[in-house]
């Protein structure tokens, strides 16, 4: 297979000056397994030419946070490290891309720009923005999924049972090792190094929501997390996935959303195990067919994210169903703290908040309870995706708008038999959480987790403001 496969134009120019090769690099955070940065190298080999990585922090980026920033620039810390390495600039520049970039090429006579492909909305408007400024050849490289969004299918797909022969078909064409990055011998141009921490300090987020201590950022933490899920726990996923008590998942969707691994040596080490066939199967199932579902979603959809963008029986069905009577109505700030009357639910908001992920089963039952729960399915929709993406890592993603989507508006699932305010939509009950797995102990980890989380900010605050320890009724 030839680079070139995963490579489109975004525009038309054609002619090159004498100038540099620019890699922006944007969601795929990564020096090793990287199409991206492979195929800007080898344009920049082949003309003799410097290249340089630039990346482009937006401080404004739709529902970031300080703990999403955190666990990114830690991870790029790592990527400065390493290119400086292979002989490669790296420059950080702060703003909105569609200005910053431009500007940069025009700063460093650039003769060709490459950037990673994305489906999401925001970023082809930046791409769009930019192809409009610039008169140098404009390249996007999907890095991200193993076959290409846009040679997997030309048209959005009606779920995974028609992808999946699609994906299959092609999935030998490019699921091979990588060719390695080389030692840049061409380099013009010297940058200061980042100062990281000050970047950190500065940064205009939401900073109530916090770092998670226990996951590592960067690539090597990445390949470290990988090597502990195919050692001592991917023989059991076939099982034990669906068990949020277990501790069975691979925990590699943070560091897949920021580029930090590839999706693509995930799959390649899993194959080349000896695990559990039946495992292997279904985790490769979820990694490659169902992920990369949602970037066929996201890439021809552009409704991705709201009601309009539901298969057509769906609304029908949820119309239908909008005045139903609801027995609870929470408010977002409600439902936000965790206060309902479900403590299933209520400690899946609190492994969100403190942990920044939730088991994917418990995501489903989440979701489903918050359309009935809210006055519309629009209300659902919101309130779900803006909780997601505020304290998930692997928020703001295709995979986190697709699950919302699927669990409240039947997107990639089909019609099940009608009943009150969910119409056609699949029904979730807490007996079914009863049935899969021991929901108390999922109920007590977190409830116990929160009060230790919410003591420890407090412990935390009330030292800064010379306090030597916390009130003695705190747990009341």
């Amino acid at each position: 297979m030839h680079i070139e496969e995963r490579v489109r134009r975004l525009n038309d120019i054609e002619k090159e000056n004498n100038g540099l090769v620019i890699y922006w690099m944007s969601r795929d955070q990564r020096i090793q397994d990287n199409w991206s940065l492979l195929f800007s190298q080898r344009l920049a080999l082949k003309a003799k030419a410097p290249l340089i990585v630039v990346f482009c922090l937006d401080t404004t980026y739709p529902g970031a946070t300080f703990r999403s920033y955190s666990f990114m620039l830690k991870g790029l810390a790592q990527v400065e490290a390493q290119l400086k390495a292979l002989n490669i600039p790296f420059l950080l520049i702060q703003g909105q891309p569609e200005n910053e970039i431009p500007e940069i090429i025009k700063k460093t006579e650039a003769k060709v720009l490459v950037t990673d492909f994305d489906p999401l909305r925001i970023k082809a408007k930046w791409k769009s923005s930019i192809a409009k400024q610039i008169s140098i050849p404009f390249y996007e490289v999907d890095a991200h999924n193993i076959v290409p969004c846009f040679m997997a299918s030309p048209k959005l797909e009606f779920g995974a049972y028609t992808l999946r022969p699609k994906i299959n078909k092609l999935l030998n064409n490019y699921l091979h090792e990588f060719p390695q990055p080389e030692h840049h011998p061409f380099n013009q141009h010297s940058f200061p190094p980042v100062d990281w921490q000050h970047v950190t300090a500065t940064l205009s987020c939401n900073r109530k929501v916090t770092e998670i201590d226990e996951l590592i950022p960067g690539e090597e933490a990445a390949h470290s997390e990988l090597s502990t899920f195919i050692s001592n726990k991917l023989d059991q996923y076939a099982t034990l996935r669906n068990d949020p008590t277990a501790d069975a998942t691979s925990n590699l969707s943070p560091y897949i959303h920021f580029g930090q691994i590839s999706a693509q040596r995930v799959a390649l080490e899993v194959l080349k195990s000896d695990s559990d066939k039946n495992s292997a199967e279904a985790f490769l199932e979820e990694l490659i067919v169902r992920r990369e579902l949602s970037d066929n979603f996201c890439y021809y959809n552009a409704d991705y994210d709201n009601f309009n963008g539901l298969p057509a029986w769906a609304k029908t069905t949820l119309n239908e169903h909008r005045n139903d009577e609801r027995q609870w109505i929470y408010s977002s700030h409600e439902l936000e703290s965790a206060a309902t009357h479900d403590n299933a639910w209520n400690a899946a908001q609190k492994e969100l908040m403190i942990r920044g992920k939730m088991h994917g089963y418990m995501r489903m039952y989440w979701a489903k309870k918050i359309l009935e729960w809210t006055a519309s399915p629009e209300d659902a929709l919101s309130i779900a995706i803006y909780l997601n993406d505020k304290y998930a890592l692997d928020g703001r993603d295709p995979n986190g708008y697709v699950g919302c989507m699927w669990a409240i508006g039947g997107v990639h699932d089909r019609a099940w038999g009608t009943r009150s305010i969910y119409g056609k939509i699949r029904y979730m009950n807490d007996n079914g959480l009863k049935r899969k797995f021991n929901i108390q102990k999922y109920i007590v980890t977190y409830n116990t987790l929160s009060a230790n989380h919410f003591f420890n900010q407090f412990r935390s605050n009330t030292i800064k403001n010379g306090q030597k320890k916390a009130p003695g009724n705190f747990y009341s």
